[in-house]
């Protein structure tokens, strides 16, 4: 198992690196054991992926936040901002075709914002939610409108 040494604390991307030659390939990827752990989530239980597909679902993957990224920090750089945020992908997504994916995240970038405002006002109201990645669905459903 290699580990890198980030001692100068350098971003892994940034608006200044158009060109992704300079990166080494363990940086260009999704860490795989990530990538697998979503996948797994997908399939039934008993279910088995092999090297192969995670491999090529690590650079499918990669590759598509590059490509959504990169048109998104053209935005930015029209714009003359250094900071590509989350409007600037969902922006991106429609912009690349991908408007089936550009709307459901834009909703989910509005209530994230909700859940950031609610839990600024708990902050200093004493008492704390802690909403995080592995609760934020479950805590998302049960304040998402009733139909």
């Amino acid at each position: 198992m290699s580990t890198s040494n980030n001692s100068s604390k350098q971003p892994i991307f940034s608006l200044d690196m158009v060109d992704n030659s300079d990166m080494k390939e363990q940086e260009r990827l999704l860490p795989i054991a990530n990538v697998g752990r979503i996948m797994k989530q997908i399939l039934p239980p008993n279910a088995k992926i092999s090297k192969e597909a995670k491999e090529t679902m690590q650079e499918c993957v990669s590759e598509f936040i590059g490509f959504v990224t990169g048109e998104a920090s053209e935005t930015c750089r029209k714009e003359r901002r250094k900071t590509v945020n989350g409007d600037d992908v969902c922006s991106a997504l429609g912009t690349l075709g991908f408007d089936n994916y550009a709307a459901p995240l834009k909703r989910y970038l509005e209530r994230y914002r909700e859940i950031e405002v609610e839990r600024g006002s708990q902050n200093r109201g004493g008492k704390s939610e802690d909403v995080n990645e592995e609760n934020y669905f479950s805590y998302m459903s049960e304040k998402a409108p009733k139909k």
